[in-house]
C-alpha cells in the first residue's frame, strides 16, 4: 500500500506545482529551460503511474465499505460523463463553455464513480487521492488564473465528433479494464 500512496501523492505533487508553487516551476525551468522542465515533469509522472500500478497490484485489500447495488447504474453513467469530458478537454465544445475544467471535473467525476463501485482500502486510496487532488487543483487553478474566458463553441458536426470519439474510447477502456484493474467492467 506504501507504493501507492507515494505514486498517488508523487502524481498529484508534481501537477500541483505549477499552480501553487509556482515560484518552483520558474526555479525549475531556470535551471533547465522548457525541455528539461517537460521531460523531468513527464519521468516524475511516470515513475508515478509505475508506483501506482505496482502499488496497486502489491497491496493487501482490506474491505472498509460494502458499495451499494443500487449505485451501480449511476456509478457507470458518472464514468461515462467523466470519459465525455476528459474527451471534451482536448476538443472546442459547447461543454467547454459550462465546465472550465472538463479534464480534472471528468477525473473527479472518474474517481467519486469508481468510489461508489469498490469500498476497499486500495480504491479509497488511488480514487479517494485522485478525487481530491482533481478538486484541489480546480481551486488553485481558478485562484491563480482568475476570470473565465470562454472559447467559442464549434458547429454541431464537431459535437457529434466529440460523442462519437467518447464512444470509441469508453469501448477501448472496457476492453482493456481487465488487464488494467485485474476486474472487469460489468
Amino acid at each position: 500500500m506504501v507504493l501507492l500512496v507515494l505514486g498517488v501523492l508523487l502524481f498529484a505533487g508534481v501537477h500541483l506545482i505549477p499552480s501553487l508553487a509556482p515560484g518552483v516551476k520558474s526555479a525549475w525551468l531556470g535551471r533547465l529551460g522548457q525541455g528539461g522542465y517537460k521531460g523531468t515533469f513527464s519521468l516524475l509522472l511516470l515513475a508515478a503511474f509505475a508506483l501506482i500500478i505496482v502499488g496497486w497490484r502489491s497491496a493487501q485489500v482490506t474491505h472498509v465499505y460494502l458499495p451499494s447495488a443500487a449505485l451501480h447504474a449511476p456509478a457507470l453513467a458518472l464514468l461515462i460523463i467523466a470519459f465525455l469530458l476528459m474527451v471534451v478537454a482536448q476538443r472546442k465544445s459547447h461543454l467547454r463553455r459550462l465546465v472550465r475544467h472538463p479534464q480534472l471535473t471528468g477525473v473527479l467525476l472518474w474517481g467519486v464513480a469508481h468510489l461508489l463501485l469498490n469500498g476497499d482500502s486500495r480504491s479509497l486510496v488511488l480514487f479517494g487521492g485522485m478525487t481530491l487532488w482533481a478538486l484541489l487543483e480546480i481551486v488553485a487553478i481558478n485562484r491563480r488564473d482568475g476570470i473565465w474566458i470562454k472559447e467559442d463553441a464549434p458547429g454541431w458536426g464537431a459535437e457529434l465528433l466529440t460523442l462519437a470519439i467518447t464512444v470509441i474510447v469508453v469501448g477501448v477502456i472496457v476492453y482493456i479494464h481487465p488487464w488494467i484493474a485485474g476486474m472487469p467492467v460489468h
